[in-house]
């Protein structure tokens, strides 16, 4: 079984394919993936870039690892389906959320409707395995991302970066901030969110850039669907 991507981005990142650092993360990945249990599930791994093409890119949102608690991660940054208890963080999101839109609390931790509105739901590591955070950093993961950041920033303009956390604001660092919006605050999770999450207003301020450039606002309230709680398991590969 091999790894796929939406034809747009693999277009833009087709170089990327071919490079040392990219094959020996697969090698090592594939590797994980048939001893281990790895979140997400291997279908889904490049679920960002499926449900956001790259020319329909509008926002970017920069988590660091998927979630690596059982049945939690799906693929996008800080979303789980539904039926799934929130983590902290996305709770926190959503009590953001309400304060500067008003918007009541989700009762879907599903953020797929966001990313089919053009926001790209990005982890900055794509794999982690089960209960052991950051366990697939610095293992190239990095690398492409910074790439996909890097094309974005350069080949688009008038994206809006929202960038929570030290982490994610390195890793943005690079980002031309006349020709992209660039939001800036402490990270939703309970450890930091008081440092300035709290307040920091980032759905508002999203949407006022893009009217501001002739673009249609993001719709941020979000439906539970009918799906039944998503169940989870690890997929034997061929590599």
């Amino acid at each position: 079984m091999k790894l796929s991507i939406e034809q747009s981005w693999h277009e833009v990142l087709k170089n990327e394919f071919s490079k040392e650092y990219y094959l020996d993360l697969m090698s090592f990945v594939g590797a994980e993936y048939q001893t281990k249990m790895i979140y997400p599930s291997f279908d889904k791994i490049f679920a960002a870039f499926d449900a956001t093409k790259f020319n329909d890119v509008k926002v970017v949102i920069l988590g660091q690892d998927p979630y690596h608690g059982p049945n939690q991660a799906n693929g996008l940054s800080f979303s789980v389906n539904d039926g799934i208890k929130f983590p902290p963080s996305l709770q926190n999101i959503y009590k953001e959320l309400q304060d500067d839109l008003g918007i009541p609390i989700p009762t879907s931790g599903d953020l797929s409707k966001w990313a089919e509105q053009g926001v790209l739901m990005l982890n900055a590591t794509l794999t982690v395995e089960a209960s052991k955070a950051g366990s697939h950093q610095k293992k190239g993961w990095e690398i492409f991302t910074d790439a996909v950041i890097q094309k974005l920033a350069e080949e688009k303009e008038g994206i809006v970066f929202i960038l929570w956390g030290s982490y994610a604001q390195k890793k943005g660092a690079k980002i031309d901030r006349e020709k992209h919006f660039v939001i800036e605050s402490a990270h939703p999770s309970p450890l930091s969110v008081y440092r300035g999450f709290w307040g920091s207003k980032p759905f508002s301020k999203t949407n006022e850039f893009l009217e501001s450039i002739g673009k249609q606002k993001i719709d941020w309230q979000l439906i539970a669907s009918n799906n039944a709680t998503y169940i989870q398991s690890s997929i034997k590969l061929d590599f």
